[in-house]
């Protein structure tokens, strides 16, 4: 068993491939003052380990999980079936032909009483599965929410810069 660090977020990847995408996930949980849990547990090849690790995860001080993978991607359904945490699935592009659609649909469909969090496929989904999880947080953390307030504002200054660019 793995030791657990303490943290509210937990990034949990399929298999050690996703790492280049999910990178921009924990790279944006950075900068947000989150040192998120990083695993890599498969729904398939570890359904124990996921199990337990969803099962275990609020005790161990999560408060968000996200969940990346691809293919059937069935980590973030495993998890979520398992806890009573938020559960954000990132669908990932595997070696299909079908760009990710397969995952994210499976990372979508899920029945009735386990929800999923869905955000897009891939390294913009990596991204704002990260946001998303810091304006979980930010219900309940003032320093979170003061972050993500100035996080806003930075958006829109860089934007209006844009366009206020000579074309």
């Amino acid at each position: 068993m793995v030791s657990e660090k303490k943290s509210a977020v937990a990034v949990v990847m399929g298999s050690d491939s996703d790492m280049a995408v999910m990178q921009s996930c924990i790279d944006t949980l950075k900068d947000f003052g989150i040192e998120p849990v990083v695993r890599i547990i498969s729904a398939h090849r570890t359904p124990d380990a996921a199990a337990e690790f969803a099962q275990n995860a609020a005790e161990n001080g999560i408060k968000v999980i996200i969940a990346a993978a691809g293919m059937a991607a069935h980590l973030a359904g495993a998890l979520a079936a398992k806890t009573t945490l938020p559960v954000i699935g990132v669908p990932l592009i595997s070696s299909t032909s079908l760009e990710g659609i397969d995952a994210l649909l499976s990372t979508l469909q899920m029945p009735p009483g386990v929800p999923v969090a869905t955000v897009a496929i891939g390294k913009s989904g990596a991204k704002n599965a990260a946001i998303l999880a810091v304006q979980i947080l930010a219900l309940s953390d003032k320093t979170t929410a003061k972050k993500l307030a100035d996080f806003k504002k930075t958006q829109e200054k860089k934007t209006i810069e844009k366009d206020s660019a000579p074309q």
